[in-house]
């Protein structure tokens, strides 16, 4: 079996990842988040960052590169980056805070599920999830630029669509979760 560095370029984009967090909420809340120059900048490194989300996993499968601080640090990073964007901006009064708390509910929900099976088996991310985490991207991109009054209502519709997709995600995982615990119940029982 061949041993996977710890550094290698997998891992170095999710680290990149969370480096980026904090010089997203510098450039967001520079200004008090409502300078234009500013916005475009933090919609910027929010877009590379997330970039290098899609890239890492890409990387990691196809070269063999799949390491356990990989396997850990790659949901820290894309939590911490959306979790900021969304705090971030409802700090800034500009997203209600239930969709904040909603979306962070879930992804901690999703968490403490994979957890709580992990005993029976691994719940992959499923295709659902990743349309979810693209809708989420697309959404807090609309509401990072710094759009004209009349663009409002299209960010509107893309953060509810990223809320839709990520509460049918979230019961989707409850329910794999149930019956990956219910499957490893029976094969435990039997002799």
């Amino acid at each position: 079996m061949v041993k996977v560095p710890l550094w290698n370029l997998a891992n170095l984009l999710t680290m990149s990842r969370m480096g980026l967090v904090p010089v997203f909420v510098f450039a967001l809340f520079t200004r008090g988040g409502s300078d234009p120059a500013w916005r475009v900048t933090a919609a910027v490194v929010f877009g590379v960052a997330s970039l290098t989300d899609r890239l890492d996993g890409d990387l990691a499968r196809r070269r063999g590169l799949i390491t356990k601080f990989g396997t850990i640090a790659d949901p820290i990073a894309d939590k911490a980056l959306i979790g900021a964007a969304l705090v971030g901006l409802s700090m800034l009064d500009e997203l209600a805070w239930w969709v904040t708390l909603l979306i962070a509910g879930r992804e901690l929900g999703v968490t403490a599920l994979r957890f709580w099976v992990l005993r029976y088996g691994v719940i992959p991310a499923s295709r659902g999830g990743k349309v979810k985490a693209f809708a989420q991207v697309v959404a807090i991109e609309c509401y990072l630029l710094p759009l004209l009054l009349a663009a409002h209502p299209v960010r509107w519709v893309a953060m509810g669509i990223a809320v839709a997709l990520t509460v049918i995600t979230g019961i989707d995982y409850v329910v794999r979760a149930l019956r990956l615990r219910a499957s490893g119940r029976r094969a435990v029982a039997l002799p």
